[in-house]
């Protein structure tokens, strides 16, 4: 039996496991018939605005998929990283799409889909600079830029000895490490790749932290049928090729696996 043959019917019974009770079927959402997706929607290459103000990106994509297996009409509510998360536990949307790492202390609060896309830390500094780090402890005592609330910022304190700088977003602290109010800036490899090659920022990567991490869409916990039809919908759009051509498309690879 080759590859594809055993990823097909590996997808097949996964989604035959997830067939949805009648609850799942008709997900419990904030609006009927609607799925509202809380984003930043200045986070390229995940949720950004084009030049002509239209609203795309990875999650964009990845988002709208999911919510039409579910039959539901995707409405985006932008916000910013730092209060994302309470937006979502104040009922502003029904599910945040925008690389929101899975980990043990959100879980503890929040629902999470089965991993969508997986990703590692990257360093990142000005391009014609010397400064080369290789690990977090290459950056202390350094002024080192980071989103304020993300998982970037919770490495980066918990690392110690770093002088820690938050922002709201990520062209925030790129724009002050590219005119030297930074040292360094700690994000995603996939967006430190995305800059180098589509705006030319004078920055480049620098070394590459830890093992890949698994990002998924939060929702609350409570909502289990919600869970539910995003897990089996995140499951067709990879059984029917949607996701391998969506993550080609903006990375050139495919980031579903570590």
């Amino acid at each position: 039996m080759n590859t594809l043959t055993r990823t097909t019917l590996a997808l097949a019974a996964a989604l035959t496991a997830l067939t949805p009770t009648a609850s799942a079927a008709t997900p419990s959402t904030l609006e009927k018939g609607v799925l509202k997706i809380g984003m930043e929607g200045t986070y390229a290459p995940f949720t950004y605005r084009d030049a002509k103000g239209n609203l795309t990106g990875f999650d964009v994509d990845i988002a709208r998929a999911v919510a039409a297996k579910m039959g539901l009409k995707a409405e985006f509510v932008l916000t910013e990283w730092s209060g994302i998360l309470a937006g979502l536990q104040a009922n502003k949307y029904d599910v945040i799409v925008n690389q929101v790492g899975i980990t043990a202390e959100r879980e503890k609060t929040i629902g999470f889909s089965r991993p969508y896309a997986y990703s590692s830390p990257q360093i990142i500094v000005k391009r014609a600079g010397s400064f080369n780090p290789k690990t977090l402890a290459d950056l202390k005592g350094k002024r080192v830029g980071v989103g304020l609330g993300s998982n970037f910022e919770k490495s980066l304190r918990d690392a110690g000895g770093i002088n820690v700088v938050t922002y709201p977003g990520a062209p925030e602290y790129l724009a002050d490490l590219a005119t030297g109010r930074l040292d360094a800036a700690y994000n995603d490899r996939l967006l430190v790749g995305y800059l180098i090659k589509s705006q030319n920022l004078p920055v480049r990567g620098a070394g590459v932290i830890g093992k890949p991490e698994a990002v998924g869409i939060a929702m609350k916990k409570s909502n289990t049928s919600l869970k539910a039809a995003v897990d089996r919908a995140l499951l067709q759009i990879k059984a029917d090729g949607t996701y391998a051509k969506i993550s080609r498309q903006w990375f050139g690879q495919d980031v579903s696996k570590p």
